[in-house]
């Protein structure tokens, strides 16, 4: 079975639906089932994305995108200044 990809836009209404899920006297469990998730996957929904609004979890994922390949550049670098000092002291 293909695991379902939610965007962001849909996991935050998603926590909304389920916050109101409770304020009606739905049990956590019964509100993740009725969205179409594990509970687990809510809880960890609301630790990364609790408390946001839509364009703040934009900006987020694009932070964490920018961050990710603002990585790998370094490593790279680093990688380039490695092989660089190794074929200055000859031991290439």
């Amino acid at each position: 079975m293909s695991r379902k990809r939610f965007k962001t836009e849909e996991i935050i209404q998603h926590l909304r639906t389920h916050e109101l899920n409770l304020s009606r006297g739905m049990t956590r469990e019964q509100s993740a089932k009725t969205i179409g998730v594990a509970y687990q996957t809510l809880t960890r929904w609301q630790k990364e994305y609790g408390g946001l609004r839509v364009d703040q979890a934009k900006k987020l994922k694009d932070l964490e995108k920018e961050n990710q390949r603002l990585k790998k550049l370094l490593a790279d670098a680093e990688l380039d200044k490695s092989i660089l000092k190794e074929a200055l002291e000859g031991n290439y």
